[in-house]
């Protein structure tokens, strides 16, 4: 009986569940599970939006932002959802990479704009991404994850001696997941072809920018797109993306435009790659031209630079330095300030001087919040991280340098803290300071031959043959004509 009325009311719940989030789909037309609304949807997008300017800076090229939000807004009225408030941006970032959040936000990197080879290539993965936001993608991915964990955790309350299946059933739970994060891209996939097509564009240029992509993702050492396991395959779609264009133009006769020329002068002068004055690292030392300081980067370190932060760690993850700036008039100031905003139990501190910049050094543990009395009995030196902290004053900022790990390997770790945190200096050397950055340059072939011979012609340095090619979206032997625009690069 009592197993009995366990059934009868999970059973009531997941049917008022599924009452209440009941809701049909723009895309297909469907009724089915929603558990986020419209309004949801659209204030994930306001709050998520200062957390991607942060992280990764919008790029400072006006035409480029007025050229994505002008071809934006006219795919976002013909397509399911009219009705959001979009917005979007290009992002200061060299990654190759294009992403939508709920509510009608895209952003677009400047690392996929420059490998776009006309506006049919964009436009395609535009409309794939306003198609995540049409199809609402992220709330029926909750949705789908929240109604399998119910159903999950319905099999282990009514029969709990299956308890011991919970592990193997949570990793069916994530293939599941898989599965419908690659249905999902093929569906984006089409509303990029409908989308594209239908104001104007020539989608078999979305298919042929598919080849760039599975060419970047088969190059070891590059900022390759965040299509990863949960995406098919760049060269099986591809094909199906050729083929829905081919389909959708047959269907819907008419002219059907890529605007190569008017596209690539558009992006003559993009910077590609890193900017060095954002930071650059080079021979184990992180470089930062215009605030004008310099650190060492442990030898087998991995790091990650970005405008608010930059964190490096060591492969194992037992450890991490994360570097940004820190609020306050004076060095004691900003580290009473860091204390209290990361609730921190100072161990020891201690003035100091750091290659002539006045320095505050922390030692300190992150302080349990009241009520957790049983967490705090439970910390030991495996589970309680402790922290190095270094507050530097140089020039007009007050900067932070955390060095973190767990207290039983912290002071095998300290070492290394402070070997970089007493290595932080003055940048003076011109040639940093003076650092340029690569910058896509649009130049017509002097001549016929194939794209390496005419890359020759220019004079392009050897180092950058093999990232044009790639830029180009052709193979180093395909023959270009005289007078045809290519994508070169020079400081």
């Amino acid at each position: 009986m009592k197993e009995y009325f366990k059934a009868k009311y999970l059973a009531l719940a997941i049917a008022l569940v599924l009452a209440q989030g009941c809701a049909r789909n723009p895309v297909t037309g469907k009724r089915e599970i929603s558990l986020m609304s419209t309004e949801q949807e659209i204030a994930i997008g306001k709050q998520s939006h200062p957390s991607v300017v942060a992280t990764f800076g919008i790029y400072d090229d006006q035409q480029l932002q007025n050229f994505i939000k002008a071809k934006g807004t006219a795919m976002a009225k013909i397509s399911h959802r009219p009705d959001l408030p979009y917005q979007f941006f290009v992002v200061d970032s060299p990654v190759v990479n294009a992403f939508a959040v709920p509510g009608g936000y895209v952003y677009f990197t400047r690392g996929i704009m420059a490998h776009f080879n006309n506006e049919a290539e964009f436009a395609g993965v535009l409309g794939h991404e306003i198609g995540h936001v049409t199809a609402r993608h992220s709330a029926r991915q909750q949705s789908s994850q929240l109604l399998s964990q119910i159903g999950l955790i319905a099999g282990l309350v009514l029969a709990p001696e299956l308890g011991g299946l919970a592990e193997a059933a949570q990793q069916g739970l994530g293939l599941l997941m898989l599965s419908y994060s690659r249905a999902h891209e093929t569906e984006s996939d089409k509303l990029g072809v409908e989308y594209s097509s239908k104001i104007g564009y020539d989608a078999t240029e979305m298919a042929d920018f598919f080849g760039t992509l599975k060419t970047l993702s088969d190059r070891s050492g590059q900022s390759i797109p965040t299509f990863q396991s949960t995406h098919p395959d760049p060269a099986n779609r591809e094909k199906k993306v050729n083929q829905w264009a081919l389909e959708y133009q047959k269907a819907h006769p008419g002219n059907y435009t890529a605007e190569r020329a008017d596209y690539l002068r558009m992006i003559e002068g993009m910077i590609y790659g890193n900017d060095p004055k954002q930071g650059f690292v080079e021979n184990n030392f992180f470089y930062h031209p215009e605030l004008k300081f310099q650190f060492p980067i442990p030898g087998t370190w991995i790091y990650e630079n970005s405008p608010s932060q930059f964190q490096m760690a060591p492969k194992d993850g037992k450890s991490m330095m994360l570097f940004t700036l820190a609020q306050g008039n004076t060095v004691e100031e900003a580290a009473q300030n860091i204390v209290k905003q990361f609730n921190l139990q100072v161990v020891e501190n201690q003035a100091a001087t750091i290659n002539g910049n006045r320095a505050m050094v922390l030692i300190s543990r992150q302080a349990p919040q009241e009520g957790q009395q049983q967490q705090q009995q439970a910390q030991n030196a495996n589970n309680t991280v402790q922290i190095a902290t270094w507050v530097i004053q140089h020039g007009s900022n007050i900067y932070a340098l955390h060095g973190m790990s767990y207290l039983n390997q912290f002071n095998s770790n300290f070492r290394t803290f402070q070997s970089v945190a007493e290595n932080f200096r003055n940048l003076t050397d011109p040639d940093k300071l003076n650092r340029k950055p690569d910058r896509i340059r649009i130049k017509a072939a002097p001549r016929d031959g194939t794209l390496l011979e005419v890359l020759q012609s220019l004079n392009t340095p050897a180092n950058y043959i093999n990232d044009l090619s790639v830029l180009n979206g052709l193979g180093l032997k395909d023959r270009v004509t005289r007078g045809t625009l290519v994508k070169t690069l020079s400081k």
